[in-house]
């Protein structure tokens, strides 16, 4: 019996997705529920288990190729032997394209958060909330996807600006144009970005083209909290199963200090301010491909020892392509550490439609001044990159101040 591995929906607005390998190859035996095929869409890669057991009998979709939800990718051949050739696959189109359009023209968005006018446009969530997050009026863009709608590299290419033409000038006879700038001669190499990393650059220009970025920077003593966690690790890895990390206090202090400042916990949309009851911190994952942001659901609700092992299996499943698309969503600030690979400090970029994110270098043993005498600690810059549209530099610096604080003032131990 011949079955077909179908192009599966791997979140609730996600229309298509890049094959981007193959993990088994025609003719191999494949077991149902292991890893088959890699996927990788502008919000999360994914490892797609087999759905059967079998023979991978017939690859129909290479590498590299973007595909919607619904498209046969291969057959697997059940009798598991491989001799006997499948047959043939038809897949009726019509019916996947109404699949599409029905998904398409049912999500109609926020009433309250568009223009007029738009809700019966043919487009996706996420080029809905690119468009609240920009101020577009949809019905003023050109989709060039099917039947019309309007995908992300519309909405995106609306959004850049259009040079304007310059006057005409006065009709002079030009010199002679300079030689063309010489083109590298030496040996190179041309790779094409991968769908994380496309999504990625959009993603970086997007936010620099839309917040207002501000970065303040605090030193912190980390002592109090270094001499804690090396008292109780061995405690904590027994009762858990994890080593007690750094990260854990970071967001733990975090949370707290966007409790008290909640203006860290908001979004833009157009010149309303929208404030965020939960608290969802996205915590950045460092990859092969690039970077990924998973996101603690309800963080302000979760105990130390419960941040301490989310941080954990997010990383860990991150790291393993086993993250749910929803995973990496509606986070409300972020976190990320370049300071596990030595960094001093960076400068972050703001995810949208997020206001802040917080950026950790390394922990590091310095000589300073305590009660007039020379002393060793260890200390760590805390870099804050804030929305300035919405956030004053005194409140960013206030909110640092007392995040300071709590990590500096951290003696005692809390599960």
């Amino acid at each position: 019996m011949s079955i077909k591995v179908i192009m599966p929906q791997v979140g609730e607005s996600i229309l298509e997705g890049t094959l981007t390998k193959w993990l088994r190859k025609a003719g191999e035996r494949v077991v149902r529920d292991e890893p088959l095929f890699e996927i990788s869409t502008d919000k999360v890669d994914s490892e797609i288990p087999s759905p059967a057991t079998g023979t991978l009998s017939e690859i129909l979709i290479p590498e590299g190729q973007t595909i919607q939800v619904g498209a046969v990718l291969a057959t697997i051949d059940e009798s598991g032997t491989g001799d006997v050739p499948p047959a043939p696959v038809i897949e009726a189109v019509e019916p996947v394209v109404e699949r599409l359009k029905e998904a398409t023209v049912s999500e109609p968005g926020p009433p309250d958060a568009e223009r007029p006018g738009t809700a019966d446009v043919r487009t996706s969530p996420l080029v809905r909330r690119i468009a609240r997050e920009q101020g577009i009026d949809l019905s003023n863009v050109r989709g060039t996807g099917l039947s019309g709608r309007i995908t992300k590299a519309d909405i995106l290419a609306h959004t850049r600006p259009v040079e304007k033409p310059l006057p005409a000038a006065p009709q002079v006879i030009a010199p002679a144009p300079p030689a063309a700038v010489p083109q590298f001669l030496g040996e190179t190499e041309i790779v094409p970005m991968t769908p994380m990393r496309k999504a990625i650059a959009e993603h970086m220009i997007l936010s620099r083209r839309t917040s207002a970025h501000v970065q303040t920077i605090f030193e912190v003593d980390m002592t109090s909290i270094v001499q804690l966690r090396e008292k109780h690790k061995q405690e904590f890895e027994t009762r858990t199963g994890i080593r007690l990390s750094y990260t854990a206090f970071f967001v733990r202090a975090l949370v707290d200090t966007v409790r008290e400042f909640p203006i860290l916990n908001c979004s833009v949309s157009g010149d309303q301010i929208i404030f965020k009851k939960p608290v969802n911190v996205g915590v950045a994952v460092a990859l092969e491909t690039g970077l990924i942001v998973p996101v603690i659901r309800d963080a302000h609700l979760k105990s130390f020892t419960d941040l301490a092992l989310a941080v954990h299996d997010l990383a860990d499943r991150a790291r393993t392509k086993r993250l749910k698309p929803e995973e990496v969503q509606q986070g409300t600030i972020s976190i990320t550490n370049p300071g596990i690979y030595g960094s001093l400090f960076g400068t972050p970029i703001i995810r949208q439609p997020q206001v802040a994110i917080l950026g950790v270098g390394s922990l590091e043993k310095r000589p300073v001044i305590v009660n007039d005498a020379i002393a060793i600690r260890t200390l760590v810059y805390l870099v804050l990159s804030f929305d300035h549209r919405v956030i004053d530099g005194a409140v960013a610096d206030l909110a640092m101040a007392s995040l300071k604080s709590r990590l500096q003032d951290w003696d005692t131990w809390v599960e």
